[in-house]
């Protein structure tokens, strides 16, 4: 009869995917230049919780998420996790013997957005940092706050809506709706009219990091996220001032 193995960790062997990968590890915190390595996170993570089958089911969930982002993302240029990470172990924790069940499902819906908004489908838009810096989170909770201030940027709840509204926009991309976010001649969807091309990406949102204009600072384990500041107008205001040129289509 086949024996069921200990459960163990190492968050060191998801550093090393990044390594293999090649991934450069940016930080979009004004205080450093890259992430927390996920060593460091396993720490905190010890520091929350003693159950070794829910930290080894954690640490797989994060290696399935950021292969997914990898895969579907591969532009990428800003990587924290460190608020992504306190949340699931946050929510997790909450729901105690449903534990597990929720990281599972957890996972299936992270990797099911990257999928859905990467680049093998329709959508193709080249970064995650709307998703992991709580614009489209803030975005969304400005339209009912009384309803939705309360739920956090990585709550199931939230990525339902995500998920839905993937399908939303591949329905309209799929029946040509004329002005609907048309590709870039990089081969992207930009819903912005100023560029998003890497340089054009890191200077503005270095700056907006900076001037304390990011809705989630994913570089924070203990990030408070902020949703009653106009983020969406304020980015585009700061493209005009920098000078970043319209989106090439």
């Amino acid at each position: 009869m086949k024996q069921d193995l200990p459960f163990t960790y190492n968050f060191q062997i998801i550093d090393e995917f990044l390594v293999q990968n090649s991934v450069n590890p940016l930080s979009l915190s004004p205080q450093k230049q890259v992430i927390t390595r996920f060593a460091e996170l396993e720490s905190l993570i010890e520091e929350e919780t003693t159950d070794i089958r829910l930290i080894s089911n954690l640490q797989n969930t994060l290696e399935c998420i950021l292969e997914a982002q990898l895969e579907n993302f591969p532009d990428n240029i800003f990587w924290d996790c460190d608020f992504m990470v306190s949340s699931i172990l946050r929510q997790a924790l909450a729901v105690a013997d449903e534990a597990i069940g929720f990281l599972k499902m957890f996972t299936e819906k992270m990797v099911a957005l990257s999928r859905l908004f990467g680049i093998h489908q329709e959508i193709r838009f080249c970064y995650v940092h709307d998703f992991m810096y709580g614009f489209e989170w803030a975005r969304w909770v400005q339209k009912d706050p009384q309803n939705r201030a309360h739920i956090e940027p990585f709550s199931l709840f939230f990525l339902d809506y995500l998920l839905a509204k993937g399908q939303e926009l591949i329905h309209r991309i799929n029946h040509e709706q004329p002005t609907y976010y048309q590709l870039c001649a990089t081969g992207f969807r930009n819903p912005f009219p100023f560029s998003r091309e890497p340089e054009d990406e890191y200077r503005l949102l270095t700056y907006l990091a900076n001037e304390g204009l990011i809705p989630v600072t994913a570089w924070n384990w203990h990030s408070q996220p902020v949703w009653n500041q106009p983020f969406q107008e304020i980015r585009q205001q700061l493209a005009l001032q920098l000078n970043i040129q319209p989106q090439r289509r």
